[in-house]
């Protein structure tokens, strides 16, 4: 009992006699109930004395005791004073003095406050520290955040107010082509514009450390002296778009008297200088010859006027090759000069020259005999059917891509007479009347008629229910063509003055949709043949509309037929080709 203290006692001794009380006081510490606890952790030095002892801070030991950032309650005793004491230290800057600092976290990186920007001030300002690295701070006025250079060099202007000025930014001169190094040096589209080098010249001036993408020039390496390089040395030797050339393929240049393959035969059964049209034809049943052009899809085949003893064809591998027909039925000439996909050709009423569309946006004209390059033609559009004028074969008409059509004289090599009023690419050119007149036909899903040199369409042709007109023949007695139509049809038109469609004659069974399929008409008018995108070629009575033969022509995977051609020196032969890269002839 001794150990609680000389004040305590048990119950036990209540009521014996008390004793007397010793005076002298203990070495023992007396136990208070509630003593002060302060966050700093003490340590008790005892002095070796009978009465005295002493509590002392040890300055070696002082230590703060910390609380966890997640705990909601102290473990110790907190003095009021120590509560209540203001913050000692530096003050945070990114806690606001005023409010409530301990504001919860609303994003993910802190906290967010809300301010009445409308829509489109926030996308100017977000698209103006997206361009030029500054934005105005919402809740300062004439305030920036971001790249203060920026804000000094476009004088805080925001993109819309930078758009509105009608100051046109001042680009560098392009300079000489010719000259490579040195002042006036080519810069073409390098050419930067006039605040741009001012701003690298004031870095540079500054001896500041430019970006990544920017170096030092020392000009005391390049010679300014130099003297400027020979044009000749500027050309880009890579454009083949001027370089035709041409290889004979055939067994022999002439024959055995001196005659080229531009002769047509005597020697076979069939008499190739007579009028076509007089004798009756009928629909192919068996293949006769095959000729392979190449891997890529054939775009056109035609046969050379009135004696149709030579085939041309065109093929997206940009090459044009011609074929013999009836001697030794072999690849007779191949021309080289286009970089894309050859996309039309057609022959001068007398088959010695013909004219190529290209995708490289060149049409060019050819000897048939020498194949040589004639002339060169470009607007800078693709081409995409291209026809000469049968009464005059010194002119031509070109359907191209941007919806003109473009007359040209071989000639001169001039662009003559321009039309345009279609609404879309054009698809097909065909001429009528006495080639006093021409039809085309566009995407834009309307058929026109024009008179030749004249601009101004004379007949205009759409209704809701037509569809784009992708290919037309005319037939032998020149009062009406047959085009084909978009929607698995081919519509009849009528060729004169009134151009109506003859809604009786509707051909139907095949299928085109997504392609751009030949449609053609037999010497004597009585058969119509056109190509199928399941590998078929079809064939219907031009009187009763009716299909009387389909003919399996794709091959063994069924590839479209897109081209078809009737040979009208003979009764019933055809010729066909399509995306599989191979003229099959028929009869």
């Amino acid at each position: 009992m001794a150990l609680l203290g000389a004040e305590y006692t048990s119950s036990d001794e209540e009521a014996s006699e008390p004793r007397p009380v010793d005076t002298r006081k203990t070495t023992a510490t007396s136990i208070v109930a509630a003593p002060d606890v302060s966050l700093d952790v003490w340590s008790q030095n005892s002095v070796e004395s009978d009465f005295i002892s002493n509590i002392m801070q040890d300055p070696m030991r002082l230590q703060m005791t910390l609380a966890k950032p997640t705990d909601t309650s102290l473990a110790y005793n907190v003095p009021y004073a120590d509560l209540s004491r203001p913050s000692q230290g530096p003050r945070n800057p990114f806690k606001p003095a005023e409010g409530n600092v301990l504001k919860r976290k609303n994003v993910l990186t802190g906290y967010a406050e809300e301010a009445a920007v409308s829509d489109a001030t926030f996308t100017n300002q977000h698209r103006t520290f997206q361009s030029r690295g500054f934005a105005k701070e919402p809740n300062a006025d004439g305030a920036f955040v971001g790249d203060f250079a920026s804000v000094q060099r476009y004088q805080g202007r925001d993109v819309v107010q930078m758009k509105s000025s009608r100051e046109k930014r001042q680009r560098q001169n392009k300079g000489d082509s010719s000259i490579v190094e040195g002042e006036g040096r080519y810069l073409g589209p390098w050419a930067k514009y006039q605040e741009d080098v001012q701003y690298e010249d004031d870095a540079a001036m500054a001896e500041e450390e430019l970006a990544s993408d920017e170096e030092y020039i020392d000009e005391a390496i390049v010679p300014t002296d130099q003297a400027p390089m020979n044009r000749a040395g500027t050309d880009y030797h890579d454009d083949l778009s001027n370089m035709e050339t041409t290889e004979f393929n055939g067994s022999s240049l002439v024959d055995y008297m001196g005659r080229s393959y531009m002769h047509a035969p005597r020697d076979i059964d069939i008499d190739l200088y007579k009028e076509t049209g007089n004798e009756r034809t009928f629909w192919p049943k068996v293949l006769k010859h095959t000729w392979k052009h190449g891997t890529k899809p054939i775009n056109a085949i035609r046969f050379i006027p009135d004696t149709a003893h030579l085939l041309l064809s065109a093929s997206a591998d940009a090459r044009i090759k011609i074929f013999d027909v009836y001697r030794e039925q072999e690849l007779l000439r191949t021309y080289n000069g286009h970089t894309k996909s050859v996309s039309d050709i057609n022959f001068n009423p007398d088959g010695t020259q013909f004219l190529s569309a290209s995708y490289d946006r060149y049409m060019k004209l050819w000897s048939t005999e020498t194949g040589t390059c004639i002339s060169r033609f470009k607007t800078g559009a693709i081409p995409h059917c291209i026809k000469f004028n049968p009464s005059n074969p010194h002119e031509f008409l070109a359907g191209m891509s941007d919806k003109k059509i473009i007359q040209y004289d071989t000639r001169s090599g001039e662009m003559t007479q321009e039309y345009d009023h279609h609404l879309g690419p054009i698809n097909t050119i065909t001429f009528v009347d006495e080639d006093r007149r021409f039809i085309t036909t566009s995407d834009d899903k309307s058929l026109r008629a024009w008179e030749v040199n004249i601009p101004v369409p004379i007949k205009f042709v759409a209704e809701p229910n037509m569809f784009a007109l992708t290919r037309a023949a005319p037939h032998p007695n020149h009062k009406s063509i047959a085009l084909q139509s978009s929607n698995n049809e081919i519509h009849v038109y009528a060729s004169t003055d009134r151009f109506r469609q003859n809604r009786k004659k509707v051909f139907l069974g095949h299928n085109t949709a997504g392609y751009a399929i030949d449609v053609d008409i037999s010497a004597d008018g009585s058969w119509l043949a056109s190509g199928d995108s399941k590998g078929w070629v079809c064939f219907w009575n031009w009187k009763t509309c009716r299909m009387d033969q389909k003919l399996k022509a794709g091959g063994e995977k069924g590839a479209a037929v897109t081209c078809v051609q009737w040979n009208r020196q003979t009764t019933s032969r055809v010729a066909t080709a399509g995306l599989e890269g191979v003229i099959r002839y028929w009869d």
